[in-house]
């Protein structure tokens, strides 16, 4: 009864959301072509025991023909074994958690989603404890398994150690002295009119400017609602000093905010010659900037007179298997071969991204990249991302005020206090 009630809640939440519920409908008239595509010819028939097996697995858009190979893969190993229907369908990782609480019982049997979904997914009984979570453990980095558990208890399998951000910065203008301070590189970029860029539309990277002032955001123990200092009056950094400094990074000259599609553009156009961003975007600069091309953790910027070390959010991708799933076994096996350190580093080469699993990460190709090491880089400075959904609306909220140039010194308690509010709501 528990569950059922929990489940209901986070319905109520996902409505308010104003969630699309007829979005796994839409999704299903769209199928990837490799679901439909004709499997390879068999070497022999599967034995007259053998029945048909019909998964459908979530992913990136830009993961398709990646996932159509790994699922080929998957159908060439267990040839015989069963007649597979594998069906591919692009969902964002990052509104995974939606589409499925739209419809449990008719979402993919094997899904990818990013690790602060976890804990609505659990609550939710959208997922099981792994069966074989000391494999699992062994064999993954200490804190992509932490990403993927619940008191201390696997519910999926990670995928990726990579989702988070860092500074890409181009070596024509800037040195390594200069990139360890945003105020020298923001006058650098001014002077040369050109732009740092960084994404204040959103909440997770605007985190990097509360995370290292003692100003604290999080998730409360129900799993849902959040805490919130980040308007203090208190302590050495107080709310509105963070504000303070927005307000004077927000007007200088040799600033950009903007999001993953602005930064790319003005990588191209040669407009931005620095920013804040993630390893998905490490091919794309690195073809513009070439050997230009440079990577590192945040820099500092000043708050309260000191110079605060940005933060950041540190993200894990993970594969789980829908607890509703008709055939979790072979769910369940589809989602191990996806998360294989075999075909993580398969992703690595086509994809960029950062292994989870322990070997692939240890590689001297994972070691040698230079995104992959600014994360490791940055990942002292950062935090699970572990926050209820009122997080984000009110962030917004308060950020676009500052970048329009609606708040003044004199408002911005006021302002942070409607924010945390915000935040903090039931």
């Amino acid at each position: 009864m528990n569950k059922i009630l929990k489940f209901i809640k986070f319905m109520e939440k996902a409505m308010k959301r104003k969630l699309n519920l007829w979005f796994p409908l839409l999704m299903a008239l769209s199928l990837s072509g490799c679901g439909s595509a004709p499997q390879a010819p068999l070497e022999e028939s599967p034995a007259p025991d053998a029945g048909s097996i019909n998964l459908t697995v979530w992913g990136a858009e830009e993961d398709e023909e990646l996932l159509c190979q790994m699922i080929d893969g998957f159908k060439a190993q267990y040839r015989g074994q069963a007649d597979f229907q594998i069906t591919y369908m692009p969902q964002s990782e990052s509104h995974c958690m939606d589409a499925l609480m739209a419809d449990l019982e008719q979402g993919a049997d094997v899904f990818a989603f990013a690790d602060d979904q976890l804990n609505t997914l659990v609550a939710a009984g959208a997922l099981e404890p792994i069966e074989n979570a000391g494999s699992v453990r062994e064999n993954n980095l200490p804190e992509a398994v932490l990403a993927a558990s619940v008191n201390d208890t696997l519910y999926a399998l990670p995928l990726t150690a990579d989702n988070g951000y860092f500074l890409y910065y181009n070596k024509q203008y800037f040195s390594q002295e200069d990139i360890t301070s945003l105020d020298r590189m923001l006058d650098i970029a001014a002077a040369n009119e050109k732009k740092v860029s960084m994404e204040w539309s959103s909440g997770w990277y605007v985190y990097s400017l509360f995370g290292g002032t003692g100003l604290t955001v999080g998730l409360n123990d129900d799993g849902i609602t959040n805490y919130c200092t980040w308007n203090s009056t208190d302590g050495a950094i107080k709310g509105t000093d963070v504000a303070k400094a927005m307000l004077d990074i927000a007007k200088h000259p040799g600033f950009l905010s903007t999001d993953d599609a602005g930064f790319l553009e003005g990588v191209r156009n040669g407009t931005v010659i620095a920013g804040i961003n993630g390893v998905w975007n490490a091919v794309a600069v690195g073809e513009v900037w070439g050997d230009g091309f440079g990577a590192a953790k945040l820099p500092s910027y000043t708050c309260a007179g000191k110079q605060v070390q940005m933060t950041s959010f540190s993200g894990y991708k993970l594969i789980g298997v829908n607890a509703y799933s008709k055939e979790r076994k072979w769910a369940a096996r589809l989602a191990e071969w996806i998360t294989s350190g075999e075909n993580q580093m398969l992703r690595f080469g086509r994809r960029g991204q950062g292994p989870s699993a322990i070997n692939a990460a240890a590689s001297e190709e994972v070691r040698s990249s230079p995104a992959i090491a600014a994360l490791l880089e940055q990942s002292q400075y950062s935090s699970l991302q572990r926050i209820g959904n009122n997080f984000w609306e009110p962030v917004t909220t308060f950020t676009s005020d500052i970048l329009n140039g609606n708040l003044s010194e004199e408002t911005l308690q006021e302002q942070l206090d409607i924010m945390v509010e915000g935040i903090t709501a039931p």
